[in-house]
């Protein structure tokens, strides 16, 4: 795989070893209403999801990778998801995972270096990411990566007895 490095982070593959980094993520349920997860995973079935984590995008449709910085820290995953090759485009989404480490630019850099291998590397005209309305620091993000807010969802998720907007952003390839 084409190495992503940027100047403090770099985003590599997900080894055997991030179990309990993934297992630790995906059963937080601070950020369940992020990923619309409404059950806890276990152990095995996240074992199950790295044996297979090295197939294809064309494959299974998403590319996760683990962000790191240059201390080989892990600080969070990125994901390209719903890839289309077909119509040239994919969802972005991200997390810094430690409260600590937000705030300092991991996020952002994380969010160029995924956008820019999606353009150049996997050829896609458009990435796009979906955003609930109270997510100001996401919001905050992508919009000063270049992603549009092109579309509000009404009342699109349902999140302790409360309906949230969910926001589209969308950024498109100028060649």
């Amino acid at each position: 795989m084409v190495t992503l490095k940027g100047e403090n982070i770099y985003l590599r593959a997900l080894e055997p070893e991030d179990l309990d980094f993934v297992y630790i993520v995906e059963n937080d349920e601070q950020i369940w209403e992020m990923s619309s997860t409404q059950t806890p995973y276990s152990r095995f079935l996240i074992k199950q999801y790295l044996e297979h984590a090295h197939k294809d995008i064309y494959e299974v449709k998403q590319l996760r990778l683990v962000i790191c910085s240059n201390d080989d820290a892990v600080l969070g995953l990125i994901d390209l998801f719903d890839f289309n090759p077909t119509h040239n485009r994919a969802g972005v989404g991200i997390l810094i995972a430690e409260k600590e480490s937000r705030g300092k630019g991991y996020g952002a850099e994380a969010l160029e270096l995924i956008t820019n291998y999606g353009f150049t590397h996997l050829h896609l005209h458009q990435l796009y990411a979906n955003i609930s309305e109270d997510n100001g620091t996401s919001i905050k993000l992508f919009e000063k990566k270049g992603f549009n807010k092109v579309g509000v969802k009404k009342e699109w998720n349902l999140v302790k007895e409360t309906y949230k907007d969910e926001f589209l952003y969308q950024l498109i390839y100028v060649h």
